[in-house]
């Protein structure tokens, strides 16, 4: 009975002991809370990682380079070498990797999320009815520019188009620094002109600069020659000539004698302006006829079909200089029948380029005369006393000499 009441009053002491050491434990976490609230703090709040972290039990093992072909040296390095520039404006390499139906790509730049293309922003040219697949391929690497910040899904916008036209306006201007003529296609009309194509960009032609014909919707589509009147990329502006080009690939061909064709124009009181193949050429009133010409509507009206010789020519400005006289068969034929004298224009003008040939080569034999009877006299010169003739024995035939070889 003795040893019962004793082994109860065991336990009662053992949970007496166990229940002030909970209260203990209860009292010190409500005072550590206590003392955190009056600090200012709040108990940290553990995760649920925390959680599955202290409940797991499993092993841990230790990660070595043992079995691996590259250490984390090589990897480190190999992770700096290796930079992907992302900012705004930047280009970089790229893949089509998908078409989108609504329009557009989806391309891998080697970003955390794959970036888009406009179908706008697929090339500088595209024509009506085109299709993203006709702009750019899948699988082929090429150069995007980066035209927008990362959007909420970490998504950039790229072009290809804004790279295309910096590299057009290299070309124009690579062409402008040469003077070069280019060809370029009208794909459209205004009421001032056309608008061509010039390496991808748009050019404005002015009518007054079209060669030939109109600024009317019949020329869309063709191809002209055409060279640059103004070049302003800040402005992106360009403006181009037909009139230019042609007059140049013309001159280039021109020469003193050539017979050519061309329209009245204007008349004036000094003469007539002619237009021969876009270039704008000038009979002088002297140049018309051998006669005297008292009033020049009697001779030529504007609108008037004339064949003319070119007699001096300006390529630097396209300005020519013609004659109708050189090609009278009788002195006064212009005034009395400028039809015939056209009629007849090519064999008055081959006879015309007869008689200069034939002057040319009179006045060469002169002048060759006139250099050896110099050399015979010099000879019977330098036979006499130098001291008895100091004068210069060329001095009274050196102008005209002169004016005999020119």
């Amino acid at each position: 009975m003795m040893k019962l009441r004793a082994a109860a009053f065991l336990a009662f002491v053992a949970s007496a002991n166990a229940f002030s050491l909970q209260s203990t434990s209860r009292r010190s976490t409500v005072l550590n809370v206590a003392t955190m609230e009056e600090a200012g703090l709040k108990p940290a709040t553990p995760t649920r990682f925390d959680r599955l972290k202290k409940a797991y039990k499993g092993p841990r093992p230790t990660l070595t380079d043992e079995n691996v072909s590259f250490s984390y040296e090589d990897f480190e390095a190999a992770v700096a070498e290796t930079e992907y520039s992302f900012e705004r404006d930047a280009v970089v390499k790229g893949t089509c990797i998908e078409y989108e139906a609504s329009g557009g790509c989806i391309v891998d730049i080697g970003a955390k999320a794959t970036a888009f293309l406009p179908q706008q922003e697929a090339a500088l040219i595209q024509n009506q009815g085109d299709d993203i697949s006709d702009l750019v391929n899948l699988e082929e690497e090429i150069d995007f520019q980066i035209i927008s910040e990362e959007d909420e899904n970490g998504q950039l916008i790229v072009s290809i188009r804004r790279i295309q036209y910096r590299e057009a306006w290299d070309k124009v201007n690579a062409l402008q620094a040469e003077d070069a003529v280019m060809e370029a296609v009208v794909v459209a009309v205004n009421r001032g002109g056309a608008i061509c194509l010039v390496e991808g960009l748009r050019a404005f032609l002015p009518g007054s600069h079209l060669t030939g014909q109109l600024p009317t919707e019949d020329i869309i589509g063709q191809t002209l020659p055409l060279k640059f009147l103004e070049v302003n990329q800040e402005a992106n502006k360009l403006v181009v000539s037909n009139r230019k080009a042609v007059v140049e690939q013309q001159m280039a061909d021109l020469s003193r004698g050539d017979l050519v064709s061309g329209l009245v124009k204007a008349l004036k009181p000094y003469g007539a302006f002619v237009e021969v193949g876009g270039m704008s050429g000038l009979l002088h009133i002297s140049q018309i006829s051998y006669d005297r010409i008292d009033d020049l509507e009697k001779v030529l009206q504007p609108g008037m079909q004339v064949k003319c010789m070119i007699i001096d020519h300006d390529k630097v400005n396209g300005r020519i200089a013609l004659s109708t006289k050189t090609l009278e068969p009788e002195p006064g034929d212009m005034m009395k029948d400028p039809a015939a004298v056209f009629a007849m224009a090519e064999q008055t003008a081959e006879k015309y380029h007869q008689r200069m040939e034939a002057e040319r080569k009179a006045r060469e034999e002169a002048a060759r005369d006139i250099v050896l009877g110099l050399g015979d006299s010099l000879d019977d010169i330098g036979g006499g006393d130098s001291d008895e003739d100091s004068s210069d024995p060329l001095a009274d035939v050196s102008d005209s000499l002169d004016s005999l070889l020119k």
